[in-house]
């Protein structure tokens, strides 16, 4: 997997890879870059352990109710699914798990 920056702004490239990981030091702001083109899927997963900070998700993330999930407390372990196929118009997020030890 790929280690992100910790605090700030914060680019998920998917040249990178597609399994991120965030050990939190303080506030995220993501952005996700480099998806595959419009027709075609991009998806990665993304680790996050958690210190009491927030995050703020890209505008173009599409969480199920139109509600981005609450963070596990810290040092808790949160895991995450992306997936777009519009080239990054929309993405999906999904919380694959939370408060994992």
């Amino acid at each position: 997997y790929t280690t992100t920056g910790t605090s700030g702004a914060t680019t998920i490239d998917l040249h990178s890879g597609t399994n991120f990981s965030t050990a939190m030091s303080g506030t995220v702001t993501y952005t996700f870059s480099n998806s595959a083109a419009s027709g075609k899927v991009s998806a990665f997963t993304l680790k996050v352990t958690n210190d009491g900070s927030a995050i703020t998700w890209p505008a173009s993330v599409d969480w199920a109710a139109a509600t981005a999930p609450t963070l596990s407390a810290s040092p808790l372990v949160d895991y995450f699914v992306f997936t777009t196929n519009d080239g990054g118009t929309t993405w999906y997020g999904f919380t694959a798990g939370q408060a994992m030890a």
